[in-house]
């Protein structure tokens, strides 16, 4: 065989396989699939749900002045405000953040963008279970999908750190899931507290 059929060959090979690479596959479903959402007001149909007069919202009102601290009225340590809250639990071996949630990330992002000077470290959290390096890592997926969701709100990079502590504080003496549970978390720390 001479050199010239040879590279002939590979030639048409190697276009064959470019082909083949650059066609495009059709899903073989022609539908979406559906996606239910569970957010708060919602019915199981992803519709609205029907309100009697009364407002079913999580937040009734946010305070985000930024001098509410000169007069000793800081939103993010009054109880009665959402800002108050700064943990965001997690499924087992999960970093997707619930819709359940979204209400306490909108007060935060919405306080951060406020207040500029503001900065908040995201603590990523597991439960014990696992090795010491895999929750490190889901730690710190946790907390990096709390600075995501921020980011996409609008809160600048320079505002937002994120750590992982892994299991470090977990309670050692889980033993059920719902202890387990209460260690899988993201925790929102404000860096002037």
């Amino acid at each position: 065989m001479n050199s010239t059929t040879w590279n002939t060959k590979i030639l048409s090979s190697l276009a064959m396989a470019l082909l083949l690479v650059a066609c495009k596959s059709t899903p073989l479903v022609d539908k979406p699939a559906a996606v239910e959402d569970k957010s708060p007001g919602q019915t199981s149909a992803g519709k609205p749900a029907a309100t009697t007069g009364a407002d079913t919202s999580a937040v009734k009102e946010l305070n985000v002045d930024g001098n509410a601290t000169d007069n000793g009225n800081n939103p993010l340590k009054d109880p009665n405000n959402i800002l108050s809250q700064r943990t965001i639990y997690f499924d087992f071996d999960s970093d997707a953040v619930k819709a359940e949630f979204r209400p306490l990330i909108e007060a935060h992002a919405k306080y951060l963008l406020a207040n500029g000077t503001a900065k908040v470290i995201v603590q990523g959290n597991t439960d014990a279970r696992g090795t010491r390096e895999y929750n490190l890592s889901l730690g710190q997926r946790r907390s990096v999908a709390i600075k995501k969701s921020l980011n996409l709100l609008g809160v600048q990079d320079a505002q937002i750190e994120t750590v992982s502590y892994g299991e470090e504080k977990a309670d050692e003496a889980c033993a059920d899931e719902s202890c387990y549970k209460t260690n899988r978390r993201a925790d929102i720390v404000y860096g002037n507290e």
